[in-house]
């Protein structure tokens, strides 16, 4: 199956090799700042849904094919944690995060010409205690930047993780279990 990409990530895109998916990348960027009062799990729905429909303007029409686009939001209580700013901001993260289980979000919005279809993945993840000196090492990696929650579950901070009840793949960046079978009805 061949779709359209909104999406840069290059987890995401890793992810979809996985299960044979190939993807023509298309450009979306939108806003992506919380609403007032917005829940997480309305928030990355959101997300995903308004980068589908966003990417869809800069499709090819005459290319018959579904475009995917996705949002991972780490969330712990009812904050939503996007990705760190500068290093003062990812320790301040991955202290919240620390001795705590969260919650990863991935929504998934898949859409074509007449209908936009999506899926929620919600994953509980929890830290082990860390010292000031275990977040200070992981910082320096500079592996904390560009990730939601100022980590990366398939890197470095592996080691940081005590349990996970859900889709690995999900924390991630994509969800492929429930991925497939969303891309199985626009086969």
């Amino acid at each position: 199956m061949k779709i359209y990409l909104a999406s840069k990530s290059p987890r995401r895109q890793s992810l979809l090799g996985q299960i044979g998916i190939d993807f023509q990348y298309v450009f979306s960027e939108i806003d992506e700042s919380p609403l007032l009062n917005e829940n997480p799990i309305d928030y990355v729905r959101r997300m995903a849904r308004e980068k589908a429909i966003n990417g869809w303007q800069n499709v090819d029409r005459m290319i018959n094919m579904p475009l995917l686009a996705a949002d991972t939001s780490v969330v712990i209580g009812n904050d939503i944690l996007g990705k760190p700013v500068d290093s003062g901001q990812a320790f301040e993260m991955l202290t919240r995060l620390s001795a705590h289980t969260h919650q990863v979000m991935t929504a998934v919005a898949v859409k074509d010409g007449s209908r936009i279809k999506m899926v929620t993945s919600i994953t509980d993840v929890t830290f082990d205690s860390l010292t000031e000196q275990q977040i200070n090492d992981y910082i320096e990696t500079k592996d904390c930047f560009d990730k939601a929650g100022s980590y990366g579950i398939q890197g470095y901070a592996a080691r940081f993780i005590s349990f996970i009840s859900g889709s690995y793949s999900g924390v991630v960046g994509l969800p492929l279990y429930e991925t497939a079978k969303l891309l199985e009805e626009f086969d």
